[in-house]
Order: structure tokens, then C-alpha cells, then sequence
């Protein structure tokens, strides 16, 4: 369970995708990088017990959610306030085995949500470069980023991981069988120099078309979504 704003930023499923992208073990340290009311965390705590879980929210109310949803799930997520770009000295002193992202998604100048708290989720202050880079300050050597974003941004991630981390792994988000892809998550891990990996796409929907008012996941995507099985990133020749 999940207390969401009434008005203002909700999650959907791009949480729990990122969340199932993160290959973490018991007793490494974790970092969500902008984390709401608390979406990606929580799932993530839910697959793997044992890790030691924070995350960074620029937004007080939704900083004081994701403790409060932690709280009740009984999980340890210790919350820092304020910016990615500037973090608190409590954040600052630590490095982490894993960082997830999920970025504002929309550039400054596109219409922007009637709620304050909506558009500061969505609505870049700041561009994904930046993020990624921030990302990449806050993990170890050898530590593992993951990001969830556009299509159309994947070429800026890519500039700003290139020369600082490897071994990248690119999974398209198709909404159905034959249609392009209009999210992708992206791994890597930091200092690494493997070679990147274009994936197969993950089709979220079974069927051509949504035909009634129920819901209709691809079996790979209910899997994630519902039964908290990780994301197979591991690339097949």
C-alpha cells in the first residue's frame, strides 16, 4: 500500500519497473535520487529484504510521505531533504552499491500541471544530464545506476555516462507488441568499460488494442508489476 497525493504527483508503473531493474543483494546500500512519496524504494525493499535504503526529495510534503508509507510498511528508508544538484551533508558523507532515478521527464517551457507539486515532478529545473551526473557522484566504483525516462532522452544519458560508466544496458518499454518504444531504462555501472547492450523490448500489454475496462499486462510485464520478479537485463546472442 501506497499514500499518494489527492492532487498533485502520483506513481504509476514506472516505479516498480525501476525498482525491478536494480540488481541489489541483502546488505548493500541503496539510494532513490528524487523519490516522492517513496514508489521505487518500497518496491524494492518488498523483492529484496536487508538493504539499507535511503532516498533524496526535493519536496517536504512528499519527503514526509515516503517516510510515512515507509513507516507503515515497515521498512527502514531514512529520507533526506533537498536538491540533487546540492545534496544535504547527511546524503553528501555517504556512497552507495546502487542509485535508481526516475527524472523529471518534460523540458522547461512545456505545459506545465495545474498542482505545484505535479509539475516539479515532471517539468525539468534541471536537465537529465544533470541528474545522471548526480547519480554517479553518489554511487562507489563499481556501483550501479538505473534510470527510467523518454525515449527521446536517451542520447543525453548516454553523453553523460560516457567515459565515467560501462558495461550499459538499454531496455525499450513498448506499450504493445509492434509499437515503438516510448520509455527506456537504462543501467550501468560506474568506471566500468563493457560494451552497451540494446535489449529486447519489454511489451507491457497483451493484445493489439485495449479492449475493456480491466487490466491487460503482457505475462513478462505482470510478473514485474505484480509478483515483484526482477527485470532480466542480462543481454542473449
Amino acid at each position: 500500500m501506497l499514500r499518494q497525493p489527492r492532487r498533485g504527483y502520483r506513481a504509476a508503473t514506472d516505479p516498480v519497473l525501476l525498482a525491478a531493474a536494480c540488481p541489489a543483494r541483502p546488505g548493500e546500500r541503496a539510494l532513490d535520487l528524487g523519490c516522492g512519496a517513496g514508489a521505487a524504494a518500497l518496491c524494492l525493499a518488498a523483492r529484496i529484504p536487508g538493504l539499507e535504503l535511503h532516498g533524496l526529495e526535493l519536496q517536504p510534503p512528499y519527503a514526509a510521505l515516503a517516510r510515512r508509507n515507509a513507516a507503515e510498511a515497515g521498512v527502514a528508508l531514512r529520507v533526506h531533504e533537498g536538491d540533487m544538484a546540492r545534496p544535504p551533508v547527511s546524503l553528501k558523507a555517504l556512497d552507495f552499491d546502487h542509485v535508481l532515478t526516475n527524472p523529471p521527464w518534460y523540458p522547461p517551457g512545456a505545459p506545465a500541471p495545474g498542482d505545484a507539486g505535479r509539475s516539479c515532478a515532471r517539468v525539468e529545473a534541471a536537465p537529465v544530464t544533470a541528474w545522471i551526473e548526480a547519480a554517479l557522484r553518489r554511487l562507489r566504483p563499481g556501483g550501479r545506476l538505473a534510470a527510467i525516462h523518454r525515449a527521446e532522452a536517451l542520447g543525453r544519458i548516454l553523453v553523460a555516462l560516457d567515459g565515467r560508466a560501462g558495461d550499459v544496458r538499454i531496455l525499450p518499454l513498448a506499450a504493445r507488441e509492434g509499437r515503438s518504444a516510448r520509455r527506456v531504462i537504462v543501467t550501468a555501472r560506474k568506471g566500468a568499460r563493457g560494451p552497451l547492450a540494446l535489449l529486447a523490448p519489454l511489451v507491457l500489454h497483451a493484445g493489439a488494442r485495449h479492449e475493456a475496462d480491466r487490466e491487460d499486462f503482457s505475462q513478462a510485464a505482470r510478473a514485474v508489476l505484480r509478483d515483484a520478479e526482477p527485470l532480466a537485463l542480462t543481454p542473449h546472442i
